[in-house]
């Protein structure tokens, strides 16, 4: 995918249109390319150009997509990095990625001669916000041309290094080509989703995949409502201020916006259709947003970002909330047994896929891309099945396997139970050692109120749930562990 030329072409069309809100700043698709085109040319001043590697540890924000789309359009390689990550754990992955280059903001703890020390690669930070010693200041692109040639972009080099969330040793590096900056796009296309001109919102963070398709979608013809990172009322508020034709979110969001005490006062009738991605998706929390978004159509997608997500999604003619869709033609899917053979519908086993979307691996980590890629499939470690239409469902992940007196109990599904609970804000189903079973069934429950117990919880879960499936432990927490696009940290709780 060729950034720089798609941004052009947009401009020629739409260059006076509004395509950008961001609190109280609005951008044309003119400011956009003007932006963009500073920044190359400021990039290209301090050395920045193909195949450089650029880390960005940065909030939402225009200066973030202005910077991704001067990477993009000068065939550099982005290094998005969770905005949440402490100075040591940023310097490990410039360190991994072989950074040369950093865009950040004065943010607490932030000390550039710390940051070179550690990191031997970096030659320049740049900061969007300050001058500060020893660093340069993106402000300084004001003074360059805003005019920067499309130049070609070989589709197999390096776009993005992005990395997953790891609890050991350095989290993997997902390598997407420019030609995977596509994937995301034509699956949408595939399924209807988009045609230009409606309005959407991102809270997802921009060092998430799921974030970075947004900005890619704007200069595709969708106004885009940019939050600096999610908060459920602002949201909320957002979605209806802006008349949001769609959005995607990760489940921990949507329920995030249900536990409000304020949500029984907003409607949002101009919601067409909103799309639940990262992990298996409650169909009783779908049910409930409808409530709130009487006139959209509500599914879950499936993708990984080994995968170039998403890559299932629903004709929305036929949804079916407890899957996560179907398939977009161009990846090859199988369900296969622990012996590598292919099972029959209807029968579950793990999930892989093989297709142009799958990455080509993880950088600078060739042992654990041959553990995951084999023979071009993509190894998910997703647990699922397929129905007699073509549609995939997610029973969980093979490390979210339960073995109790060997029988496999799956998480999501007691989980699924659980949110049906009205005190239930949020749980989070883990396996632990029992010496007689096996395995052991734990909930660890965050409470929207006080007064619920341990034997309320396995009384409920008995009414929908086999004996062996209630869990046997029941822990109540005011908070659980997240990443930072909001999915919950199941290994940290173990």
């Amino acid at each position: 995918m060729n950034i720089g030329k798609l941004l052009d072409e947009i401009v020629v069309k739409k260059g006076n249109e509004e395509c950008l809100i961001f609190e109280d700043k609005i951008f044309k698709y003119q400011d956009i390319l003007e932006e963009t085109n500073k920044y190359a040319n400021f990039f290209k001043s301090i050395g920045v150009e193909k195949g450089k590697k650029v880390g960005i540890f940065l909030q939402n924000s225009p200066e973030y997509i202005f910077s991704y789309f001067a990477i993009f359009k000068m065939g550099a390689t982005g290094v998005p990095i969770d905005h949440r990550l402490k100075v040591n754990e940023i310097c490990t992955l410039l360190n991994h990625s072989q950074s040369e280059y950093l865009i950040t903001y004065n943010f607490k703890d932030f000390n550039a001669d710390e940051i070179k020390k550690n990191v031997p690669s970096i030659k320049e930070i740049i900061l969007i916000d300050e001058r500060v010693q020893n660093t340069l200041f993106i402000g300084e692109s004001e003074n360059f041309s805003s005019f920067f040639p499309t130049t070609d972009i070989d589709e197999n080099s390096i776009s993005l290094i992005i990395y997953t969330s790891g609890t050991t040793g350095i989290p993997k590096g997902v390598i997407w080509t420019y030609k995977n900056l596509e994937s995301p796009i034509e699956s949408f296309r595939y399924f209807n989703l988009f045609k230009g001109g409606e309005t959407t919102l991102c809270c997802i963070p921009f060092s998430h995949n799921g974030g970075i398709i947004y900005p890619i979608l704007m200069i595709l013809g969708v106004k885009l409502v940019l939050m600096r990172m999610y908060q459920p009322l602002l949201l909320l508020k957002n979605l209806l201020n802006w008349k949001v034709d769609f959005l995607f979110i990760v489940p921990t969001m949507l329920i995030g916006i249900l536990n409000l005490k304020e949500i029984d006062e907003f409607l949002l009738p101009d919601l067409k259709w909103a799309a639940v991605f990262g992990a298996p998706s409650s169909p009783d929390i779908l049910e409930k947003f409808s409530k709130v978004a009487p006139n959209a159509k509500l599914f879950s997608g499936y993708g990984l970002t080994e995968s170039s997500a998403p890559n299932f999604l629903h004709p929305l003619d036929k949804i079916k909330l407890d899957s996560v869709g179907m398939p977009v033609p161009w990846i090859e899917v199988k369900i296969i047994d622990e012996e590598g053979k292919e099972v029959k519908k209807g029968e579950v086993g793990e999930l892989i896929m093989k297709g142009w979307p799958i990455t080509p691996g993880y950088y600078n980590q060739p042992d654990i891309t041959k553990e995951v890629i084999k023979d071009g499939w993509l190894y998910t470690g997703d647990i699922g099945r397929f129905d007699e239409d073509g549609y995939l469902y997610i029973v969980g992940r093979k490390k979210e396997m339960i073995k109790v007196g060997g029988l496999y109990v799956f998480a999501p599904e007691i989980e699924g139970v659980i949110y049906k609970h009205p005190k239930v804000k949020e749980v989070a189903v883990i396996g632990v050692p029992d010496e007689l079973r096996g395995e052991s069934v734990k909930a660890i429950i965050v409470p929207k109120e006080d007064g619920i117990t341990e034997n309320e919880i396995k009384k409920f879960c008995r009414q929908y749930l086999a004996s062996y499936k209630v869990p046997t432990i029941v822990e109540f927490r005011k908070e659980l562990p997240k990443t930072g696009i909001g999915k919950i940290k199941k290994e940290s709780l173990k």
